[in-house]
Order: C-alpha cells, then sequence, then structure tokens
C-alpha cells in the first residue's frame, strides 16, 4: 500500500498577506522538500494566478494536474501532483446576524474551474480583488453555483472552527451545517479542522459523524506547507490516484458507501499542535487576558481589564455546541511504526473506530529553532534545515521515519532529541489565543533543563 501527504489549502501570491514567492513551480518545489506529493493549488479564481495555473501546469486526463516539463526541476524526488482547490471568503448577513464563512472548494478540470468563476462574475463577484475574494454570495448561493456547473465538486468549511471567519465560527459562524447550507448541507462531506482544533475536537459533534475530518496548512509561504496535512493510502499496483479517488474518499461516509469498496481511503491526519493555533483558548491580546474553558465558565466572557468581549477560543466554542465530550470518545494513544527506524503517537477513537486516526507534530523548523535558540527565519536554523532535508531525506521523513543517529549525524544531537521528544509527545505549550500563536516547548516539560530532560534519550545517541 502506499501513502500519500496531501496538502490542499493554501494561497498564491495573489492573496492578502501571501509571499510573492508562492508560484507553481515554487510550491512544487516546497512540496517535494516538505515530502508532499498531492498539493492544492490554490487560488484559481483569481484571473492573474488561473493564466498562471494553465501556464504552469497541465492536466492529466484523471482530474489532477502536473507541474509541465519546462517549469520542473531536476530533482531525485517526484514532483507532486496538483489539485484544482480555491478558497472564497463570504460575507453576508443571513437572520439578522453578519456571517463571514471561508469555504474551500475543489473541482476535477479547467473547465469546470473557468465555468464557475465565470458565473461568480456574472452575479459580482470582484475575482480579481484578492486571491481569496470576499464575496457577497451566501454559504447556499456558492454551493448552488458550483454544484451546478460542477456536480463532482468538493465543497468544504475551511478553519471551520476559527473565532472571526468559519462556519462554526462564535463571531459570525453558524451552530450547524444545516443553518449555514440549508438544502445543501448534504453535499458538505467534510470539514477542515485549522489550526486551532484537532479531530477529536470536531468528533464531539455529531452533526459531523457522516464527515470526514480533513486537515490542511492554509499556507501563505513554502515553508508553512504540510504544518497539517491529510494522508491517504491506496494500491498503486491498482493504478495512479485521481480526483474521482479523492472524492470517493472524502463522500463515502455521508453517502454511506461501503469503505471496502474504496480504492482510496483516508489513513490518518497530521495535526499542528491546537494548543498552537492562535485562537486556541478565549482571550484579549491588548489586555494580556488568556483563559482556558474552565477560567471562561467561571469568569465570562468579558475582559476583567477593559471590559469588551474577550475573543472566544476554539476549545471553549465546540464545547458550547458539543453533544459528548473526550471521556465519551474512549480516546487512545498507541504506537504506530512509520518505518524500521521510527514510531510516533497516534490518537484514535474507540467508540468511533471508522475514524480514521491523528498524529500530532511539530514543523522541523520550530524544532531546530528551540534546539539551538535561534529564530526561525534565522540563518542558523535554515542552515540544518536545508542540510537534513537535503541529506536525510523529506522533511516528513525526518519528522516521521528516519533513524534518530541519522538525524544526529547532519544536525547535531540536540536537533535530533527535539525530534526523538516530539515524536514521544514529550513537550509542553503556552496556548494561543486572540490572534497569539502558542509557543512550543519541547525542552521544559517538566520545569527542567536538556540535561535532565532528555536524559533517557541521550543513551539513543551514545
Amino acid at each position: 500500500m502506499t501513502h500519500i501527504i496531501a496538502d490542499l489549502q493554501l494561497h498564491s501570491r495573489f492573496s492578502r498577506a501571501v509571499s510573492p514567492a508562492m508560484t507553481i513551480p515554487n510550491i512544487a518545489m516546497w512540496a517535494r522538500r516538505k515530502g508532499i506529493g498531492l498539493v492544492a493549488t490554490g487560488d484559481w479564481t483569481h484571473p492573474m494566478w488561473f493564466r498562471e495555473i494553465e501556464r504552469d501546469l497541465e492536466e492529466i486526463g484523471n482530474g489532477l494536474l502536473k507541474i509541465r516539463a519546462q517549469n520542473a526541476e531536476p530533482n531525485d524526488q517526484p514532483n507532486p501532483l496538483f489539485l484544482l482547490a480555491t478558497e472564497v471568503s463570504c460575507i453576508y448577513s443571513q437572520n439578522g446576524k453578519g456571517r463571514r464563512v471561508h469555504t474551500l472548494i475543489w473541482v476535477p478540470s479547467i473547465s469546470s474551474a473557468r465555468k464557475i468563476s465565470q458565473e461568480m462574475t456574472k452575479r459580482g463577484c470582484n475575482l480579481l480583488s484578492d486571491g481569496r475574494p470576499i464575496i457577497g454570495l451566501t454559504s447556499i448561493d456558492v454551493a448552488e453555483l458550483v454544484l451546478s456547473i460542477e456536480p463532482k465538486a468538493l465543497i468544504i468549511p475551511a478553519h471551520a472552527w476559527t473565532p472571526w471567519f468559519s462556519v462554526f465560527g462564535s463571531m459570525s459562524g453558524f451552530t450547524s451545517l444545516e443553518e449555514a447550507f440549508g438544502p445543501y448541507a448534504k453535499h458538505i462531506y467534510a470539514v477542515e479542522t485549522g489550526l486551532s482544533s484537532n479531530p477529536s475536537m470536531n468528533w464531539q459533534i455529531s452533526e459531523l459523524d457522516s464527515r470526514e475530518i480533513v486537515s490542511f496548512s492554509d499556507a501563505h509561504s513554502g515553508p508553512k506547507l504540510g504544518r497539517e496535512a491529510t494522508v491517504f493510502v491506496f494500491d498503486e499496483s491498482k493504478g495512479a490516484i485521481s480526483y474521482q479517488h479523492i472524492y470517493d474518499a472524502i463522500s463515502a461516509r455521508s453517502l454511506k458507501v461501503d469503505p471496502k469498496k474504496l480504492k482510496v481511503r483516508i489513513a490518518h491526519t497530521i495535526e499542528f499542535y491546537p494548543e498552537e493555533g492562535k485562537y486556541h483558548w478565549s482571550g484579549h491580546r491588548a489586555c494580556s487576558v488568556r483563559w482556558g474553558p474552565t477560567e471562561t465558565r467561571k469568569n465570562g466572557s468579558t475582559c476583567p481589564v477593559c471590559g469588551k468581549p474577550l475573543t472566544q477560543g476554539v476549545e471553549q466554542r465546540v464545547s458550547e455546541l458539543s453533544e459528548r465530550n473526550e471521556v465519551d470518545l474512549q480516546l487512545s494513544v498507541y504506537e504506530e511504526r512509520m518505518s524500521k527506524a521510527a514510531t510516533v503517537r497516534m490518537t484514535k477513537s474507540n467508540a468511533f473506530p471508522y475514524r480514521p486516526p491523528f498524529l500530532m507534530m511539530v514543523p522541523l523548523v520550530e524544532i531546530i529553532a528551540e534546539a539551538i535558540g535561534s529564530p526561525v527565519a534565522s540563518p542558523k536554523v535554515q542552515t540544518p534545515y536545508f542540510r537534513l532535508t537535503d541529506e536525510v531525506g523529506s522533511e516528513f521523513f525526518v519528522l516521521l521515519e528516519a533513524e534518530i543517529r541519522a538525524i544526529a549525524a547532519v544536525a547535531g544531537e540536540r536537533i535530533a532529541l527535539g525530534v526523538d521528544m516530539v515524536r514521544k509527545g514529550q513537550l509542553t505549550i503556552d496556548p494561543g489565543y486572540d490572534g497569539v500563536f502558542g509557543v512550543v516547548k519541547i525542552w521544559n516539560t517538566d520545569g527542567k533543563s536538556v540535561a535532565d530532560a532528555g536524559k533517557e534519550q541521550l543513551t539513543l545517541l551514545s
């Protein structure tokens, strides 16, 4: 069986606050370095980016695209396949409340993407304004428009729990998919977790029992690719992966298709620690107030410093809408062997065994940065990162499969120990809140120095 790591949410250089280096060749280059085999084009609604997609990619006849030969760099690693994926920001009023919902749209052909964009333009959408355009269509309008043109399109709520721009967001979202998408809710086959939630948080919502839970990076630069991803498994001897395979894997649960009949299925997701997400806990950054769900329930939703409303955290929002808790899920953590040299900690639900498990991971540059005490963007961090991903393997190979000794030989023992400790879940995180990312702490999980915290791991390299 073959596994393919997919990151199907990112943005092009035509989106706000996105690196100008987010071009198709650079996205392909970073996908190779990360170990991503299937990656989003992003932003196909933008006319200028659409031209670059047509120029730099070619359809391969199965709903996916590949980079044109003249744009591919010589490399031992295979080039990724691309899936036509975009994100739209719907801002509108419904039932007397302002709504702001970000939605992913995947389609199997350039022709479908073009027709959908043309119809959006006819309905008054200014697609040239941004790679992730702000449109006045409702979520229901978007679903009707897209599915009437391309029945095989996939519509997936993006970062479903963030406060300001999501389907379940506390500030501008809904309390259910039914409320948001009306008669088209039955066509919403999955939701995307976002950085501030993980699958087990979503498993607490009974409405999502018939939907898949997927995770992607929402990357605005090449280095951010793969900070979350969904891993598909398939039998390569029966043919290459296609858009239809992805569609079937995403929709099977909603359509009540026997999983045994699937040629491709979701094996697991790779998750950013949700505490590291910038909206995990409730708070008010201007006043340095950060509360977990217990404190919020006790103290209310008003900032005690300035008297303004707190930005509600994702964990609190999930607890408000859930019909069950983590105890009900019967979660268990187990070791899964990723290679002869490495195991990782997977989390599964014994109460819902059909749910694909997930693993928590920290990006390699963050591990290196903490190990050597330098900022992520500094040359001191970038040098070992590029050496590891050039000499040992892709970033996901280094994080999940490489032998610790091999990492140490290239980047030093401290970085190798950091990777090993992350694999074992030996870290702590100061949770993020109100737009402030959480902070991962690998070396002081129990308040001790690395010499003490990593004492047992040191024997691995001796």
